[in-house]
């Protein structure tokens, strides 16, 4: 799906992970920042690349939902927590719904930007899990076809996997 299919809220975001010289505050306002290189993953990162951020992340695609949960499974002070939470949702990572009007209670759900990221979640943890761990820690994923799933990247126009040496840098 192309970037004209997305809604325009969600547009912001993307145009923040195509241009980092882009740093989105508001979704819908973006202002300068300096880079020294064009890159759109130097974007990413300014919007998910803090290590509470990407923790967050990782729990809400395992289901939990609630601010406590999130704090417990993460390790994350919850004044740092709070504010990662409120930047995700900022810039259209995560959105908040109220689950309890009395207290008041709040339980968070990625959008369409933040399901997007799973490939990254899937690809972070496969790195450690060769190169940190040196182990498959649960939870394992199946796929449907009924295999673990071991994530790669595939060309979309021949199917095979981008690996580094079938990979040539176009323009730099």
């Amino acid at each position: 799906m192309g970037l004209a299919s997305k809604p325009s809220r969600t547009l912001a975001l993307w145009v923040c992970f195509a241009n980092p010289l882009w740093q989105t505050r508001d979704v819908t306002s973006v202002s300068r920042v300096p880079n020294p290189r064009h890159c759109s993953i130097a974007g990413a990162l300014d919007v998910v690349g803090e290590k509470w951020s990407l923790l967050v992340v990782r729990e809400l695609f395992l289901g939990v939902r609630r601010f406590s949960e999130i704090a417990v499974n993460t390790g994350a002070p919850r004044d740092v927590l709070a504010a990662r939470l409120r930047r995700l949702e900022e810039v259209g990572v995560l959105e908040r719904r109220e689950y309890s009007a009395r207290p008041q209670r709040f339980e968070y759900r990625l959008t369409r930007a933040g399901r997007d990221l799973q490939p990254v979640i899937l690809a972070l943890r496969q790195w450690g899990e060769w190169y940190v761990t040196g182990e498959a820690l649960p939870p394992i994923y199946a796929h449907s076809c009924g295999e673990i799933l071991e994530p790669r990247m595939d060309c979309a126009a021949c199917g095979h996997p981008a690996e580094p040496r079938s990979l040539s840098l176009v323009e730099g």
